[in-house]
């Protein structure tokens, strides 16, 4: 069993916004997390849901440092940093896995803290099938056996 979660970009926003895209498990997974202290986001996140919101691919309805603000302040949640054994690791992962580097960088961070990413970007989850990463869907069911 993994220490914790780590969210994707868009399952951050998903949960934050809240948006119906986010499965039941997911969001009670979610929920959960942050009751018990271990939910994490990766400060690439940060930089991802700002640059979407700075094209206007996104809304939050309020601007994106208001929007930062609250969506860190969530109890229980742990925003973690980029660290020199991640961007190392993050070119270095096992198999074969795409080239985005954010991607990339999520993945590592999952792996290097024995997290569970939830995420529905398939090829993340294509790769945890292959037995490197940890990662769910959201609608995955286990993620309410955790």
């Amino acid at each position: 069993m993994s220490k914790g979660l780590l969210l994707d970009t868009h399952i951050w926003l998903w949960f934050a916004l809240p948006d119906r895209r986010l499965a039941a498990p997911a969001r009670e997974a979610v929920e959960h997390a942050i009751a018990a202290g271990n939910l994490r986001v990766s400060i690439m996140s940060i930089w991802e849901i700002s640059l979407l919101e700075a094209a206007g691919r996104i809304h939050l309805g309020m601007s994106i440092d208001e929007w930062l603000e609250k969506a860190l302040a969530l109890p229980g949640l742990t925003c973690l940093p980029l660290e020199t054994p991640l961007i190392l690791d993050a070119h270095r992962l096992p198999g074969n896995f795409h080239k985005d580097p954010a991607d990339r960088l999520l993945t590592a961070t999952a792996r290097h803290h024995d997290f569970t990413l939830i995420t529905e970007d398939s090829k993340i989850l294509d790769y945890a099938r292959q037995g490197y990463v940890r990662a769910c869907s959201s609608s995955d069911k286990k993620l309410l056996s955790r």
